[in-house]
């Protein structure tokens, strides 16, 4: 059974997709929620996205140099903290760091992989996939990652969607994960008017959606963008919240359902 609503509002259960009626979330102003990603080795931009205006999520790379530094620091700032989980790539080139869980890997492996991974970054109330356009394609993996997860009952789960053939958060999904998939990558494109163009879309999808989801990274270029960008979305009548919030507010009007907008076509990034 489907329901007719805004283009791009589903719900996701375990029996699949729905689309959702846009009157349940018409009383909220759009919201975004913005992650930076990859951070545990730059101590200078690691402290700039800290340091930004908002809620905006802190995903750290486990067993890298700054790790539980630059957590630290954003925890200090008030900024969410996710453990930013590098799994494997569809590309034997790409390597996604220490800590990777792999599709050579059994389920103890990769539990154990995970243990350690958490435990290199404090805070960490949520995940997000570094890579995996490998691994997230795989039910298995994914079903013994999420439901790891769900057991543990105090992380949320972001579905980086760097392939189209992810499944990774409807298997966090099905696990009754509290989960979200991201719509836009905001610096593919280090120019600085390409990062304006992908803010800009976020702002459309919001708009459009009642809410979307960025990742950015911290370079230089996106930090700037959003030092400028960030405050202006008040006075747009945006909301800039924290990820656990987005998917809170998006998901509470249809429990025990999740409400997604819908991606933009993922770019394969590893």
């Amino acid at each position: 059974m489907t329901w007719r609503g805004a283009p791009g509002l589903l719900i996701l259960g375990v029996s699949g997709l729905l689309s959702f009626p846009p009157s349940l979330l018409a009383t909220e102003p759009p919201m975004v929620a913005i992650i930076i990603d990859d951070m545990g080795n730059s101590q200078q931009y690691g402290l700039q996205a800290a340091a930004l205006d908002g809620p905006v999520a802190c995903s750290v790379l486990p067993h890298t140099p700054l790790a539980g530094e630059l957590a630290e620091a954003c925890h200090r700032e008030g900024k969410e903290v996710m453990l930013h989980l590098p799994m494997q790539a569809a590309d034997p080139a790409e390597l996604p760091g220490p800590g990777a869980l792999t599709l050579q890997q059994n389920r103890a492996e990769l539990l154990d992989q995970l243990d350690a991974a958490v435990a290199s970054v404090p805070y960490a109330s949520g995940i997000n996939n570094h890579m995996g356009s490998l691994l997230t394609r795989h039910l298995a993996q994914m079903q013994w990652l999420m439901s790891e997860l769900s057991a543990r009952r105090d992380l949320f789960f972001v579905d980086s969607f760097t392939t189209p053939g992810s499944v990774a958060w409807r298997v966090a999904a099905a696990n009754g994960l509290p989960t979200a998939r991201r719509n836009v990558f905001l610096d593919n494109s280090a120019e600085p008017e390409d990062i304006r163009v992908e803010i800009e879309r976020l702002k459309t999808q919001a708009r459009q959606n009642g809410f979307a989801l960025a990742i950015g990274h911290p370079r230089a270029a996106t930090l700037s963008a959003l030092q400028v960008e960030i405050p202006r979305l008040q006075a747009e009548g945006i909301m800039l919240v924290s990820v656990d919030e987005l998917i809170r507010r998006s998901s509470k009007e249809a429990a025990p359902w999740l409400v997604y907008s819908s991606p933009s076509p993922p770019v394969s990034r590893k």
